[in-house]
C-alpha cells in the first residue's frame, strides 16, 4: 500500500533534554527523522540522559540539510559534516553542533533514536 506523510506534521516529536528535537515519520517499515540540533546541542548532554548509554549506539544514515556538526567516534577519530553531506555513521560516537546555526539532518537510522531506554 502506498502512503505519505509530511515531515512538517510528523507522527512523533522526540524532544532532546535541551537544544532541539527530532521529528519522526514512519510509513510501513520505513522510518525517517528530521533532527534539529540547535546551537549548544551535544549528544552526551542532550541525548545520553535519554538513551542511557555511554555513547550513541545508533547507526545513522542520512543527509545534512543545514548547519555543521562534529562527530567523535569512540576510537577518537572525528568527522565534520555540513550541508549536502550524505553520511553513514557507525554506532559508538558523541556529536555536537558547531557554530551559531542549527544543524538539520534527515536520518533513516532514527527508529530507536532519543527514545528512553
Amino acid at each position: 500500500m502506498s502512503d505519505k506523510q509530511n515531515i512538517a506534521s510528523p507522527h512523533e516529536r522526540r524532544p532532546f533534554k535541551d537544544h532541539g528535537h527530532v521529528d519522526v515519520v514512519t510509513l510501513g517499515g520505513f522510518t525517517l527523522g528530521r533532527g534539529v540540533f540547535e546551537p549548544g546541542w551535544r549528544w552526551s548532554d542532550d541525548v545520553k540522559p535519554i538513551a542511557g548509554t555511554d555513547s550513541c549506539q545508533v547507526h545513522h544514515t542520512g543527509m545534512v540539510l543545514s548547519g555543521q556538526m562534529t562527530v567523535r567516534f569512540d576510537d577518537g577519530h572525528e568527522l565534520n559534516v555540513g550541508p549536502g553531506d550524505v553520511v553513514d555513521l557507525d554506532p559508538g560516537h558523541d556529536a555536537w553542533t558547531v557554530g551559531d546555526e542549527a544543524c538539520v539532518v534527515l536520518d533513516t537510522g532514527i527508529a530507536a533514536y532519543a527514545k528512553p531506554a
